[in-house]
């Protein structure tokens, strides 16, 4: 199981955002045009993501810890099969759909999105993630604020739903 702290917030200048990222020599991953399927499920969320760069069956429960969202991931999934989706969501119900534009940059082992989700708006996301548990949870949480000032992001924007619970 894998770590992540992540912020995510209203983005009214998705463009200054993205030079900024650009100043810092962010790693551009491109455009990934995404649909999240979300099933209903007794804990947490399971979601179908199907994108043009990113495709993965996740089960995740996030939870708030000091202002940030913490996941907990019980499941990935990267590229699942169809007989590994009919296999895992086949009885299980669909809660809802989402679709969204998300440009993907990179500096180191963070993950920046800049989302436009159809009927909500612009928006970012800071993940600070640590994948073999080398970092802990307090670095996770330094570069997110790092981030988060060095973007401008005001406290106002921040958002602790999913996009999917707007």
């Amino acid at each position: 199981m894998y770590a992540d702290i992540t912020i995510k917030a209203r983005c009214p200048d998705p463009a200054e955002v993205e030079s900024i990222l650009q100043q810092h020599n962010a790693d551009y991953k491109g455009l990934d045009v995404q649909t999240d399927t979300f099933y209903n499920v007794d804990y947490g969320k399971l979601k179908l993501r199907q994108g043009n760069i990113e495709n993965v069956l996740i089960h995740y429960n996030r939870f708030s810890v000091q202002g940030l969202k913490q996941t907990e991931v019980l499941m990935y999934l990267k590229n699942p099969g169809s007989a590994t989706i009919e296999e895992v969501c086949g009885s299980l119900q669909v809660m809802n759909e989402l679709r969204k534009l998300r440009k993907i940059y990179f500096i180191d082992n963070v993950k920046f999105h800049i989302d436009q989700v159809d009927g909500q708006g612009s928006f970012i996301e800071i993940e600070a993630i640590d994948l073999d548990g080398s970092l802990g949870t307090a670095i996770l949480h330094q570069q997110c604020h790092y981030y988060k000032e060095l973007l401008q992001i005001a406290d106002e924007d921040l958002i602790n739903d999913s996009y999917i619970d707007l």
